[in-house]
């Protein structure tokens, strides 16, 4: 069963726009994690990890600002 997507607020992304997986947003467990990878999610409004499927999601609403 895919996980629900993560849904993030502006203010969890980092200055580009992006988040890092795995990510304590995710509640990922140590030792079922896998190398740290960056996801822009600014670009779209979501991205997915390609290591583990993860959707990280802007919530409704939130908006990225430039130079966030």
């Amino acid at each position: 069963m895919p996980q629900a997507p993560i849904e993030l607020l502006a203010k969890d992304l980092n200055p580009q726009g992006g988040v890092f997986c795995p990510s304590p947003k995710a509640d990922m467990k140590l030792w079922n994690t896998h190398p740290k990878v960056y996801l822009d999610v600014a670009h779209t409004g979501e991205a997915k990890c390609p290591y583990c499927g993860t959707v990280y999601r802007l919530k409704a609403g939130e908006h990225v600002h430039a130079g966030h």
